[in-house]
């Protein structure tokens, strides 16, 4: 599996919390890193961009050499940076499918995608995927629409399938109420995955981890909707036996399926 992401120096998110979730999930894990973050358990302090044609480099040799059975997309901040995944992916993994999880926004509030490059992401990325996996914030930027309830939430997925992307999962985890529920909508059907909020500050990278589980399930041929079930259960667990590090928003306990294997 391909991971092209940011990196966060806390080790919560980003490419960090990919490797441990594809390893913890017995897949292996390449990266092509797009930015390098300066952060903690409070926010995003600082992001250097990592330049295009390196970008490019990254995955062109890991493709080259190892391969890949999935490729899964995290933050990718500029436009340049959208196109030369494409190419890339055109080019080395034609037929390898793609999870984008279109990272905008950082927990702590800073924006990781400017507005050009969402429009890049549209253009180039949402037709490509076999899977997208949007928070409702990010639904909103992507669609315009409202995603405030379960109804619009609906609407939303809907949209974006009709914008291009094979499947929609539209993460309910910043719609109000004590159930989360997350909508997986396909050309060929839905499933709703529901559970109680869990109260917990214990939440960062649970997108990228989510996204990259789901991946994991793709690339050892899991169907979607189990693919997808299996992804929810080991986040949930993941943020129930957090290690509660930080004193901001703390990181999940990636390795708890590693440490029930031990």
């Amino acid at each position: 599996m391909l991971v092209i992401a940011g990196s966060d120096s806390g080790g919560g998110a980003g490419i960090q919390a990919d490797v441990k979730t594809v390893t913890a999930l017995n897949g292996y894990a390449m990266t092509a890193i797009t930015a390098l973050t300066a952060q903690d358990t409070h926010g995003v302090h600082a992001v250097h961009d990592v330049p295009p044609e390196f970008i490019r480099l990254q995955i062109e040799l890991a493709l080259k050499d190892i391969g890949a059975d999935v490729i899964k997309t995290g933050m990718l901040s500029r436009p340049g940076v959208v196109t030369a995944v494409r190419d890339e992916i055109d080019r080395h993994a034609p037929g390898v499918p793609l999870v984008v999880d279109p990272v905008m926004v950082a927990k702590g509030g800073a924006r990781l995608l400017d507005t050009e490059s969402v429009g890049q992401l549209i253009k180039l990325l949402l037709p490509r995927a076999v899977l997208i996996t949007p928070n409702a914030l990010e639904a909103e930027a992507l669609t315009g629409l409202p995603v405030r309830t379960f109804s619009e939430q609906e609407l939303a997925a809907e949209r974006l399938l009709e914008m291009g992307a094979q499947a929609v999962l539209l993460k309910g985890g910043h719609l109000p109420g004590d159930e989360v529920r997350d909508l997986l909508l396909m050309r060929e059907g839905r499933q709703e995955f529901r559970g109680p909020r869990i109260h917990t500050s214990s939440t960062h990278g649970t997108g990228c981890t989510l996204a990259s589980a789901i991946a994991t399930g793709i690339a050892q041929k899991i169907p979607l909707r189990e693919a997808v079930a299996r992804a929810h259960a080991y986040v949930a667990v993941a943020i129930r036996t957090a290690p509660g590090l930080g004193r901001g928003s703390g990181p999940l306990n990636h390795a708890h399926t590693l440490r029930e294997d031990a």
